[in-house]
């Protein structure tokens, strides 16, 4: 851990200094905290019919040119209750919504959870099978359908000709085909009262469903509960961002996932200010957009950040009013060199997971790290071989030392609960049980972590992205820090491949290059002096652009099994076979040898 990664006692000291002057703030994110309890009635509905009541002319919601007050946007959420609550949707039951990033989203879901039932927060990305499954796990009463999505639904078999047992509502645009309620219609002769129900919702009961990405699988379906929403509310929104009534709050990130569901509209909510939604990202359009509302922060995620940092440097790039982010996924790497180009007066980086019961919020502002968390976790020695956390002698864990990686878990308690996913196995297999004692049960993470000291950490690694080469584990992070600091690499995405006759797995990198021609040789001695030799990648892949999730997530299972093999991949492949000479191109004959063993690794 270098002396930047490391977290002191003057650190805290500052980031305290820095928080007194907003100390009412601070105050009222506490006692929400304090007061919140899994049994009482308590919900997101709720608390935009308070917002509603107390401000009901203050903007709620702003889409390209269109805005909603609280007042508007409430009304327009409880006349699309009235309508689920007309066909049978009641409390426990499911709405699954699949459409592309509008107000419409926002509105449905507000309305599902009003009533006491579950959003199924459908990735408009999937078809076919994947979406099937996604739409199997939830078993919706009603589905709500955009347009756009129309024939992404058509793929499986969940429409009106092949289901007609289910309802189905059409958001538009255009006419509500065969088989579809027009929910706009049906909506508008509808009461704009708040429904009843809200009243009885206890913030135990699950509000959302949130898929996995399904990178390598088929996507689970985990639970968020009104209670972890609002703690997040409170927690993130009040106690860390301590965003004002007046703050515009952008997001570009896809509502199906929690960071623009929860973080990014529970910040929102808990100060009363106003969501600017964006259709999608666009690292292009970015800057414009946030100039164009009057953005004062903004939510981020994964290599966004890393986007917008490729772009030419231009004089705008300091015109805007931003002061303050979140998100997470900021590398250490350039997060200087992002807040310094942009002027970005706060970064509050976070680690939180869909499924986690907990979360950790960079709250006192300092750098390069994901934050603090004050309930209960540990950082635990990890066998990367076995891919499970070491056990000692006694069958029990242990704990890293300040500045030591390994495996983050958090314990499952009254306070932090483990809600989990649909599916009992899958969630059964995210814990681990007699970790410190006999009968203690802890959430497994998957990730590891760098403990940086006063209960702060520093993201390193996703467990299946990790690993081991000549007995070494390799952190695939670090490997694509090092290989993004080389002149013209725009993306770098590593990862392990297996070659005959050796073991563990080779690194590989796919590599997103702006130049004309690769220097393999200036390359090789680039990462020879950023990394230990057995982290330096075997083998290279040059791509034009490297596909993603909707929440920038780099698809790697195609890329391990393609592996190097010059039949299957159509890129150029390069190998590091002599490290004087550097990257080579893999010629059919190379691969054959290093197939046979013929070469060595």
């Amino acid at each position: 851990m270098t002396h930047k990664d490391e977290v002191h006692l003057r650190d805290l000291a500052r980031g305290v200094l820095h928080l007194l002057p907003q100390t009412p703030t601070l105050g009222k994110g506490l006692w929400n905290l304090a007061r919140l309890t899994p049994d009482r009635p308590a919900s997101i509905g709720l608390q935009l019919e308070r917002v509603a009541e107390r401000t009901p002319a203050h903007t709620a919601l702003v889409f390209d040119e269109q805005r909603w007050t609280y007042a508007e946007f409430n009304g327009w959420v409880n006349r699309i209750a009235a309508v689920f609550r007309a066909n049978g949707v009641g409390s426990g039951d499911t709405v699954a919504i699949l459409m592309e990033n509008r107000p419409d989203v926002l509105a449905c879901v507000a309305a599902t959870v009003k009533l006491g039932a579950v959003a199924a927060m459908l990735n408009h990305n999937q078809q076919g099978e994947v979406l099937a499954h996604s739409i199997r796990l939830t078993a919706p009463k009603l589905v709500v359908v955009g347009g756009e999505c129309r024939e992404t639904l058509q793929s499986t078999p969940y429409h009106p000709d092949a289901d007609p047992d289910r309802q189905y509502f059409w958001t538009g645009p255009g006419m509500a085909p065969d088989g579809y309620l027009d929910l706009q219609a049906a909506a508008a002769s509808q009461s704009a009262a708040n429904p009843p129900e809200t009243q009885r919702v206890l913030s135990r009961q699950p509000c959302f469903f949130i898929f996995t990405s399904g990178t390598t699988g088929l996507p689970k379906a985990s639970v968020m509960t009104h209670y972890r929403w609002l703690r997040g509310m409170a927690g993130l929104g009040q106690l860390a961002l301590r965003l004002e009534p007046d703050d515009a709050f952008y997001c570009p990130l896809p509502l199906y996932h929690n960071n623009a569901l929860t973080v990014s509209w529970g910040a929102v909510l808990g100060a009363g200010c106003t969501l600017v939604l964006g259709r999608k990202f666009s690292a292009s359009r970015f800057w414009d957009e946030v100039r164009r509302h009057d953005v004062t922060a903004f939510c981020y995620i994964g290599e966004l950040l890393r986007y917008l940092l490729n772009r030419p440097p231009s004089p705008q790039d300091r015109d805007h009013l931003v002061r303050l982010i979140c998100g997470n996924g900021l590398r250490p790497e350039i997060w200087e060199q992002f807040q310094q180009r942009f002027g970005i007066e706060r970064i509050y980086e976070f680690y939180g997971a869909s499924e986690s019961n907990l979360a950790f919020v960079n709250a006192f502002g300092l750098s390069r790290t994901a934050g603090f968390c004050p309930m209960s976790f540990a950082i635990v020695e990890f066998d990367a071989e076995a891919e499970q956390p070491r056990r000692g002698s006694g069958g029990f864990l242990s704990k890293v030392e300040r500045g030591g990686t390994g495996l983050l878990i958090t314990e499952i308690s009254e306070k932090s609960p483990f809600d989990g996913y649909t599916d009992r196995k899958a969630s059964e297999a995210k814990l681990l049980r007699d970790v410190f004692k006999k009968g203690d049960c802890w959430f497994n993470t998957g990730d590891l972590v760098r403990d940086q000291g006063w209960r702060h950490i520093q993201f390193v690694d996703r467990l299946g992205d990790t690993f081991r080469w000549k007995g070494e584990n390799v952190a695939t992070t670090e490997v694509e820090a090092a290989l993004n600091r080389f002149p013209g690499i725009e993306h770098a995405v590593v990862y392990g491949v297996t070659v005959p006759g050796a073991d563990g797995r080779a690194g590989m990198a796919a590599l997103s290059y702006a130049g004309e021609h690769l220097d393999g040789s200036a390359l090789a001695e680039h990462l020879r002096r950023q990394l230990p030799a057995y982290a330096v990648p075997l083998f290279l892949r040059l791509r034009p652009e490297h596909e993603t999730t909707g929440t920038f997530k780099y698809r790697k299972v195609d890329l391990k099994r393609e592996a190097f093999d010059p039949s299957q991949v159509a890129d150029p492949l390069y190998a590091l076979l002599d490290a004087d000479n550097g990257y080579r191109p893999i010629t059919p004959e190379i691969f054959q040898k290093i197939q046979k063993g013929e070469v060595r690794l």
